[in-house]
């Protein structure tokens, strides 16, 4: 049972994959704290549904359709994982050779978990609790599921040479796409007070559990404590640094003050632009890539609110053009020392081509299907609900005040 694991290995991959999990409450902090404090729990809820609903969709079928023996290259065989079956008591050659197999599933469950609620920043205050559920069950199935299949299952996109080494493309880019085509569906909020974020310590909180426990998200994609790791532990802070840095002075640059938030946002976008690429360039190549995050999205955050799109917080310009910009830029700075994958116009153009087709994708499947449950059923919330704070008439949570 077991043979060939490495117990190291082990106790590594069960850290990573706590500090992945633990991304998803800090998320849920991080915005809960940016919207207003009567939607505040209604946003947090959201997020936190996900850990049930992704789970129970994982192990029955989830995983297998991103990891089971590949179907014409689009999907994995439903069937081959479905209920833990050839799970528990393996280890796999393809994913995790000095891992159990289990341990590989699970740390790829907290990538599922926490994709589809970075989506929920860009439709604040606009659907009800019923209609996110659904939508992110359907949206699992239509698009995690194959688009992970396609680069981290042995699916096309990987055959062809495209790389993301943790998530930028199939995480970031996957979700913060949909956003934008959920919000073209639902168009803008009822009401806009204008007033800022009702709690930035939590904000802090959130930001700092986020920035934790990516060194987990990215590390852990080498599956085992190996030399590559080092290289891919510190390009997370390295980006992180450099991102909100450059984003601060950004920042600086155009108001002349600065802001509490400013180099919260820009050392996510740097983290977000680093994901795709931690695994491929060296530590220089990653200050490089965080700095140009500093200034792509920076600038890239302000296109919604120019076009009338309201992405509330900012999830297309920080966390799909960021993942969009790293994804390309392993075409760009990628060193086969690091992981066997080399800078080339060929790479570059591979990068660039499974971005767009996965940006594409995953907006045309989001904007139908929250277009087909729009028709279906009342999803939105009203504006009474929205004036009378969501989490009072969502939730029926009452606060101490109140």
């Amino acid at each position: 049972m077991f043979e060939g694991v490495v117990h190291g290995n082990v106790a590594f991959m069960v850290i990573a994959t706590v500090l992945v999990f633990f991304m998803t409450p800090g998320l849920a902090f991080f915005y809960g704290g940016l919207v207003e404090r009567k939607h505040s729990l209604t946003i947090m809820l959201q997020i936190f549904l996900s850990v049930g609903v992704v789970t129970i969709l994982w192990i029955f079928g989830g995983f297998s359709l991103v990891f089971g023996n590949d179907i014409l290259g689009i999907i994995g065989n439903p069937f081959q994982y479905f209920g833990f079956r050839d799970i528990v008591f393996e280890v796999n050659s393809r994913y995790g050779l000095t891992i159990p197999f289990l341990m590989f599933f699970m740390y790829q469950l907290m990538f599922a978990i926490i994709t589809l609620p970075l989506m929920t920043g860009s439709i604040v205050n606009r659907i009800t609790m019923g209609a996110w559920m659904k939508f992110l069950v359907i949206w699992m199935i239509l698009v995690y599921f194959p688009v992970a299949h396609w680069v981290w299952g042995n699916g096309f996109l990987a055959k062809m040479g495209f790389v993301d080494f943790a998530g930028g493309t199939v995480i970031h880019v996957a979700s913060a796409f949909s956003g934008l085509a959920a919000l073209w569906v639902l168009g803008s909020r009822k009401v806009i007070t204008g007033k800022g974020p009702f709690n930035m310590g939590l904000v802090a909180i959130g930001a700092g559990i986020l920035l934790f426990g990516w060194f987990g998200f990215n590390a852990g994609g080498t599956l085992a404590a190996a030399g590559t790791t080092a290289i891919v532990f510190t390009n997370t802070g390295v980006a992180s640094a450099s991102g909100m840095i450059v984003w601060s002075i950004m920042s600086y640059r155009e108001s002349g003050n600065f802001s509490f938030l400013d180099p919260l946002v820009g050392a996510v976008a740097g983290l977000a632009t680093i994901t795709p690429a931690s695994g491929y360039v060296t530590p220089m190549s990653a200050f490089i890539i965080g700095a140009a995050a500093g200034v792509v999205c920076f600038y890239a955050i302000k296109i919604p609110r120019k076009a009338g799109w309201d992405d509330v917080l900012d999830v297309w310009g920080v966390h799909g053009v960021g993942g969009f910009l790293g994804t390309v830029m392993i075409g760009l700075l990628a060193n086969a020392l690091v992981n066997h994958v080399d800078a080339g116009f060929w790479q570059f153009l591979v990068q660039l081509f499974g971005a767009c087709l996965v940006a594409v994708y995953a907006m045309i499947v989001s904007y139908f299907l929250m277009k087909y449950l729009d028709n279906a059923s009342d999803i939105r919330v009203t504006k009474e609900q929205i004036e009378a704070g969501l989490d009072k008439s969502l939730l029926n949570e009452l606060y101490s005040d109140d």
